[in-house]
């Protein structure tokens, strides 16, 4: 066996996976599909779970004309649909980003090299801009969303929490975890829980280069946003008393002063 060969076994090339959950989103799906067969780096598959869509028969068109995969979640609400993606993907990386995203070409390349180069890295995020909307309202508003994400559910977590439209998870890892998330109950974050469900001994960077295209859909009325919140405090709240916020603060005190690794900001 060469040297070559011999590192070829121990570290395997890095590829990706991509899970698109939607759910009657055909026309955004197809905006979506479409940057990503545009990347740099070709992901090894795309895999569209589609969770009880109306119109089911148009996202089947789609994912066929784009190549992807699609596969079928009964069970409603993203958890349930995010987890039968991870489940079925085999790639080396399983990255996550909405129907309604659109990720820049070198999107999967800063995925597929960041877990290339670091083999400790078991999870990847970052950040995210509106793509629509009122013009001048994209930036701030963005900024005050993504931001209150982090601070809070970071504060509350005491890690940096990943964020569902942008976010990447080694398969290795989700294998070890994927029994414990809350995929039943649709009335939960998926990324709130799976950060969660991570840990403070799992190394999970936020990467400021890893840029997303979002929709500002979350601003479309009160009600959806109110929603979002809503849904943001259970899933908090289901991982309580055992994880409290000041339960996880001590450990991750105790964790940075015995020098074991977690969370890192880049």
């Amino acid at each position: 066996m060469t040297i070559e060969t011999f590192k070829t076994a121990v570290h395997p090339p890095t590829t990706v996976d991509v899970v698109v959950p939607v759910k009657d989103d055909a026309a955004l799906l197809r905006r979506c599909l479409r940057s990503l067969r545009a990347q740099h780096t070709g992901p090894a598959s795309i895999i569209v779970v589609d969770n009880g869509s109306r119109d089911r028969a148009e996202v089947a068109a789609i994912a066929e004309r784009y190549g992807a995969v699609l596969i079928d979640e009964p069970m409603p609400g993203i958890p349930a649909a995010n987890a039968a993606g991870f489940d079925h993907a085999t790639a080396t990386v399983v990255a996550r980003l909405d129907a309604d995203c659109v990720p820049p070409p070198d999107w999967l390349t800063r995925i597929t090299e960041a877990f290339a180069t670091d083999p400790e890295l078991e999870a990847l995020t970052g950040p995210a801009v509106f793509i629509d909307g009122p013009r001048p309202l994209r930036a701030p508003l963005a900024g005050l969303y993504l931001g209150a994400y982090r601070l809070f559910v970071g504060a509350a977590l005491a890690q940096v929490p990943i964020f569902g439209s942008n976010c990447a998870i080694r398969r290795t890892t989700w294998d070890q975890i994927a029994e414990a998330v809350h995929r039943e109950d649709a009335e939960l974050h998926d990324d709130l829980d799976v950060s969660a469900h991570l840990g403070l001994h799992r190394r999970v960077r936020y990467d400021r280069s890893l840029g997303m295209g979002i929709s500002m859909r979350p601003f479309t009325d009160a009600g959806s946003l109110a929603l979002r919140m809503r849904r943001g405090w259970t899933t908090l709240r289901v991982h309580w008393p055992e994880e409290l916020p000041a339960v996880r603060w001590l450990q991750r005190g105790t964790r940075l002063r015995t020098g074991s690794p977690g969370s890192l900001r880049r």
